[in-house]
């Protein structure tokens, strides 16, 4: 994998971990390390996806408008389920 190198510090139980892990996953240290930054950084872009459309979208009513129901209640009752 080629990549940019990085020297990081970490806490010895972190470490001890990652190494544990890596060895039982038959992944070097540098895989797992991509892996799990990739993982968070992407959960970390989704989280913030997510706080702004509930920011926006909590502005919004979220209520059906009474014909709208009423129309898709009648329209359903006539489905084959």
């Amino acid at each position: 994998m080629a990549g940019m190198k990085v020297a990081i510090s970490l806490p010895d139980p972190v470490f001890r971990a990652a190494e544990t892990l890596a060895r039982r996953l038959r992944k070097s240290r540098s895989q797992l390390y991509a892996e799990a930054i990739a993982e968070y950084v992407g959960a970390r872009g989704a989280k913030a996806l997510t706080a702004k459309l509930n920011s926006m979208y909590g502005k919004e009513s979220s209520s059906v408008d009474p014909a709208l129901k009423y129309a898709q209640l009648e329209r359903l009752a006539r489905e084959a389920w």
